[in-house]
Parts: C-alpha cells; structure tokens; sequence
C-alpha cells in the first residue's frame, strides 16, 4: 500500500469514527452552495476529483444541494479582490499561490488583485479523495485541479449571466478578462458585479479551458506570500497574539513513555511573570508538568528550575548501536513477503553482489518549532495552529475536552516549515496543547494559551523517520542481467501503534516501508522479505517517507552493477526501464541532455553521478558532478530532469526541487542523524544535529517535461534520488561504495 492509499483509508476511518456516512465512489455527495455576503459574491463547494485534464465537467452526483457549513472558497470583493479560500496548509510548498491560480485561471480574474486564506478546518474542505482536511503525500495541487478550476468556471458562468442581465446582451456576447467583463463598448469589473452574479443559478455543467488557452496556468508566477515572507512581516502560528494571551512549556520525560515522579514548583513559581504550574497527562502514556507565564522566557527559565524526577520503570530505553546490531543480524533472516520472485538462480549465478545499508533516525526539525494555541471557555473551544491534519487535530481536541467537533474552532495558521511533523496521526501536540487549556480551565482560568516547544524539544522529544536497514544479495551475469534478487528491509513501522494499524498494516508490512523497493521500475526478479520492530521510539513519515531510504538503496546498486560490468549508469538504467516506464525515461533524459553528461569534460577531479526515482506520481532525475577534497565529499553542480505532469507554476516547481535537494544533500552530511543512549536523546539543537545550509547549496538547475496531464505533487519528489547522485559521483572517484546515511568515507 503506498502512502496515497494509506491515507485515503485514514479518511475513512476518520469518517466512521465521527458517524459519517462513507459515499460509495470515494466522492463527496454535497456539490456547491451559493451564499450571500455583504456586498461580494462567494461560491463554495464540496470538491469533485479527476484523475484527467477533462475539457466537459459533470456536476457531483445529486445535483447542487445547499450545505450546512459555512465556508466559501470564492469570494469577489466589492473592489474586484478575488479572495481564495486555501483548504491546505501552506508551510513552504506553495500552496497558497498553486490553488489561487487554478481558480483565477478559469476565472479570468485579475491576478494583481488574487489573495489567498487558509480555510479553518470545517467539512467544506475536506479533500475529496480522503475524506478529512489534511496536507501530505504531495497531493494538494493534484486532488485540487479540477475541484478549483471548477468552482472558477462555475463563477464565471454565474459573472457571464450577470453581465449578459446588466448589458441587455446575449451571454455569448459577453467576454472576461483580467477581472472585467465587456460586452460592446460597455464593461463592469467583476467587483461591480458580484452582488448580481449572487442571484445566478450554479451552473450544473461547465466548460473548462484547454490548456492551450492558458494564460496564468503553466507561467513562472511569483508566490502571494513571497513578500510577507522575505520581508518578516508574515505571521506564523507561533506569532499568534491574543488580548491576555499566557504561554506555557512542557517538561516532558527524557525517556520515552516515563511518568513524573515529582519536580520542584516552589522554585518555578518564585520566577517573575510565572502564573501557574500544571500536571498533564502526555503522549504515548507520559506524564509531564507545564509552566504557564506571561512570556516565553519565563515560562523557560521556570520550567528549567523544575528539577523533574521521572518513573523509568517497565519503560524500554532504547539505544541506537544496539539496535543498528540487531538489525543487520535481523536482515539475515526470513521475514514477511511484501514481493516474491524465484532466486534459484542466486546460488549459481557468475557475478554476486551483497550490500547492507544502514540509515539513521532522523529528525524533522523545521525552522518553526511546533507551536499550538487554544482558548478553552468550558463549551466552546478556538484553536489556532499550522495544521496539516486539521479534521483529525480538531477531534483530537474535542476529545480531549468532551466537546463534540463542531464544538472546536480550529483555524489553520500559516506554518514555518513540517516535513510531515505536523501531521501525527495522534495528534500529539495539539492534544497536549488542550490538556494544558484543560488543566487550565480547571484553576478557573480562560485565557489563551500558547504552548510552545523549543528546538531542543522537539529535537529530544519529537517524532523521528524510523532507523532502518537494508540487505540485498544480488546474482548478475557479465551483461549485467540481473538473474537473482534477494532484498530485506529492517525497520519500524510508522502505522503500528497507531489507531490505523488494524485497518491499514496488510499482511503485517506497512506499505510506507517498501515503497521504491517493492514497486521498483525496472524490471528485476526481485523478491522482498520485511521485518517490522517493535522499539520504544517514535517514529513518523518524513519528507518522502520510505523513499528517504529506498531510492538509495535501489540506485545506488543499480549504479554498483552497471559500473562492475562497465556499463554506462544512464544507459543500464534505461535499458531495464524499458517501455513501460516512459516518465522516468523522459525526466532521465532532459536531465542527461541539459547537464552535458557524456559530451563535456568535467574539471580534473570531478565525477558524474547519476539517479531518477519516482514518489508521489512524479519523477525526478538527477544528474550531478561532484569530488573529494581533502577526503571529504563535495556537491558541485546538480541538473534536474522532472516529470510532474502538467506544471502549474514552473517557478513554485522549481523552488520545491531546489529545496528537496538541498534536504537530501543534508541526509548525507556528518552530524545528520539521531542518536539513542538508555534510552535518551544524543542531540539537541542544530548545534549537534546536522541541517544542510544555504552555503553548502551547490549549482543547481531545474527543467520540466512539457506535459497536459493532470498535475502530480512535487513537495516531496525532489528528495529521495539527491543522495544515490551524490553517492554514485563518489563512488566513482574512490571506487567504494557508500552503503550508509550520512555518508562516512573512512
């Protein structure tokens, strides 16, 4: 199962659980719904999904039935300011510009007047597909495209009508075009029109552009929030200011799972500015204490006079060597079939290969640590966070409380970064966040309260991509057929554990473990054996989930056969490709044609390397030159060939790659790992926790396969083949191969 049809089946789920009744075909019943604003024109919907870059659009099954929940995703101000209502979160990958565009497009609004909000968390913005409002598996622009070009078609019809009314004119008369509507010599902005467009029916059937009447859709269109942004002036959840607002900070055990045995809140409370000190029950079974302040700084340095004690009784502390052991010890082993291929050939096969690899925890650690606030006034609960689980995060908070859902105002904040942090199917830190306005409430106080982690916490505290190994044993002839593959993975499941587990684990193998081994492109008698351990540490999708660990695997052994029977990489990839794989082929080879691989000389002490993966619907290939100076490695130039599908805003695709890349290139770097002693913890902030940063950034240059099929997701994509790139330039240069993140040449 992969991560798509993982989380489409965590939709369901979520609908069961709230009583929802589950439509047969995947798709909301409810279509759009009409609604009346002061002086504006909005139109909101329950989105239809499509898999094709249709030019006819049916309306959703049932008709246009009004909605219970307010929320419209359309809405023209009086002053022609076309207001989209994002239904995603925006933390980094362009959202909040790529579903305005699809609107504005259809529209034919005027783009100099576009702006976006987040949506709260509310049905309406369910996605259609998995059936709660949420942000991962780069799906956002995909299970967007034909949803929000839809409702700017449907707006458009109803601005068409309206002119056609105002005009005395046929609507065939009537033209669009950057926000005004013409007829003849007379015009109306689309501002001017929206309380008449309100009075139109919602169309049932539209039209939709052909692609090759584009004129904002596939051009390089600079981010709605780039100004904000690069100047400060952008809010992020962390910055929520509120009249009263207190700000708390956990003391959580250093041991995963412990419970407090005491602490020392004499000491805490005697600092200035600390208003009360809290008991809470935690994540995963731990007990922890919160210092509640006027400020963050004192809320910090009370909660550092705590002196907690912790219970570690019966809890499993976990250390890291140990388990790297275990592991490479358990890969020898018989596991569970996720894919089975004959490998009697191994045995007599002229030319073996057998490679381990090893790939560490890893954290998150974006740039804005996590961060919830919520006011809690006994019936009625607000909550503002960067969310991207917002239907799950807000009964999560129900729950906590004993509210119902609808009960929960949860309002998504724009987020400083996740890489899949943000989205734990426990919703772990939200739920903290409303056992401290729980603890709160219950002293008699309603005021906000922001809980706050620190780096350190998160880094000590947080969730973590699993540790995993890898062992192959491979049987190949001088040609380099491969005759025999023999492949085991060792590693935590990210679903077991979890609510999830019974329902989405098949056969006893989590889907998000194999991806990029047990679907491979090529065309290999591979078989897969899977060991899922059970370890005291928890663990996360991170961005590009299993990908982080099998594209490398799988590429750089490729990249190993094709270099021990004297090959050429490109030419030994495409070869076992073959015809069924023409995505990978075409980003592998506008990769191959713009980098100049084979045709120029590089600099004396340079090495190409070459990797293509596919994650998520979408290909990226990537070709490098690197060397080794003074024993160390250097990236120096990387070309990318992507296949996303059609590109919406070449410049946001563009920008996603530069900073996947720049993430799989921190992977390999000394320090970029996390490590486990009884049980706690090694590192602590980017002091000790390796990053990449922007001077390590080498030259990197993006270009995209010109395509008219519906998009697929690029958030995640550019990752996963950064690494076996690099790797496979280096292994040329010191003919040994790298079989381990982050990469250790000694």
């Amino acid at each position: 199962m992969n991560y798509l049809a993982l989380m489409e089946r965590v939709g369901r789920a979520q609908q069961r659980a709230a009583g929802a009744a589950e439509p047969a075909d995947g798709m909301s019943r409810r279509g759009f719904l009409k609604f009346g604003t002061a002086g504006g024109f909005a139109l909101g919907m329950f989105a239809v999904g499509s898999d094709t870059l249709a030019q006819q659009v049916a309306a959703p099954a049932g008709g246009l039935k009004p909605f219970e929940q307010p929320g419209a995703f359309v809405r023209v101000e009086p002053d022609n300011t076309l207001v989209v209502q994002v239904n995603r979160l925006e933390f980094g990958q362009g959202v909040h510009t790529g579903l305005p565009m699809l609107v504005a497009e259809e529209l034919d609004a005027d783009w100099s007047k576009v702006r976006a909000e987040l949506a709260p968390a509310g049905d309406a913005y369910k996605d259609p597909g998995f059936g709660i409002q949420m942000t991962g598996g780069s799906t956002a622009l995909n299970h967007s495209w034909q949803p929000y070009r839809e409702l700017g078609a449907r707006a458009r019809a109803m601005f068409v009508a309206a002119a056609a009314q105002r005009f005395g004119v046929a609507p065939e008369q009537v033209k669009i075009a950057n926000g005004v509507a013409s007829a003849g010599g007379q015009k109306a902005t689309l501002g001017e029109l929206a309380a008449d467009a309100m009075k139109q029916p919602v169309p049932q059937k539209v039209a939709l552009k052909d692609p090759k009447d584009f004129r904002l859709l596939g051009k390089r269109t600079v981010r709605l929030d780039q100004a904000a942004k690069s100047s400060g002036r952008q809010d992020f959840g962390i910055d929520t200011r509120l009249p009263g607002l207190k700000v708390a900070l956990i003391a959580r055990p250093p041991v995963f799972g412990a419970r407090l045995a005491g602490y020392d809140a004499a000491k805490a409370k005697a600092v200035k500015g600390v208003v009360e000190v809290l008991e809470i029950p935690l994540d995963r079974g731990a007990t922890g204490v919160a210092v509640v302040a006027d400020g963050y700084w004192p809320a910090k340095q009370a909660r550092d006079l705590l002196e907690p004690r912790w219970n570690t009784d019966g809890v499993e502390k976990a250390d890291s060597d140990k388990l790297l052991a275990q592991y490479l010890e358990l890969a020898k082993q018989p596991g569970l079939k996720a894919r089975e291929a004959d490998q009697s050939a191994l045995a007599a096969a002229p030319r073996k290969l057998t490679a381990e690899y090893s790939f560490p925890f890893l954290a998150h650690a974006p740039m804005e640590p996590l961060n919830c606030t919520v006011q809690y006034s006994g019936d009625r609960c607000r909550v503002w966070v960067g969310s991207q689980f917002q239907t799950m995060d807000q009964m999560a908070v129900a729950g906590v409380l004993g509210l119902k859902p609808e009960q929960v105002e949860l309002n998504t904040m724009m987020a400083g970064g996740g890489f899949g942090r943000r989205a734990v199917p426990g919703s772990e830190y939200v739920a903290e966040a409303a056992q401290v306005a729980k603890a709160w409430r219950a002293k008699g106080r309603n005021e906000p309260v922001k809980v706050m982690w620190s780096r350190e916490d998160d880094i000590r505290g947080g969730y973590y991509r699993p540790l995993h190994v890898h062992r192959a044993e491979i049987g190949y002839d001088a040609q380099g057929k491969v005759l025999a593959w023999k492949h085991t993975i060792v590693g935590q499941s990210i679903l077991m554990g979890t609510p999830f587990e019974d329902f989405l684990v098949k056969n006893g193998i989590d889907g998000t473990t194999t991806e990029g081994v047990v679907d491979t492109p090529y065309d290999l008698p591979l078989s897969l054996d899977v060991h899922h351990t059970k370890v005291n540490v928890p663990v996360l999708w991170w961005r590009s989930v299993g990908n982080t660990h099998t594209a490398y695997v799988m590429e750089t052994l490729i990249d190993e056969i094709a270099r021990s029977v004297g090959k050429d990489p490109v030419a030994y990839r495409k070869s076992l490709l073959g015809e069924k794989h023409k995505r990978h082929v075409a980003a592998l080879d506008l990769a191959v044609e713009k980098s100049g691989y084979g045709k120029k000389q590089l600099p004396k002490g340079r090495a190409w390397g070459v990797a293509v993966h596919e994650s998520f619907g979408s290909v990226v290939a990537y070709v490098v030159q690197a060397s080794l100076k003074d024993g160390q490695p250097v990236l120096h130039e990387v070309t990318a060939g992507v296949h996303c599908n059609f590109c919406v805003n070449p410049l946001a695709v563009e920008a996603q790659v530069q900073g996947a890349a720049l993430m799989g290139l921190g992977t390999t770097l000394p320090g970029a790992a996390v490590t486990l002693k009884e049980g706690v913890v090694q590192q602590s902030n980017f002091g000790d926790y390796t990053v990449a940063r922007i001077n390590q950034m080498p030259k990197i240059s993006v270009h995209i396969v010109p395509s008219a099929d519906a998009p697929t997701g690029m958030g995640e994509p550019g990752l996963p083949p950064l690494a076996p790139a690099f790797a496979n330039a280096l292994a040329q240069l010191s003919k040994k191969p790298l079989r381990e993140l982050p990469f250790k040449l000694a």
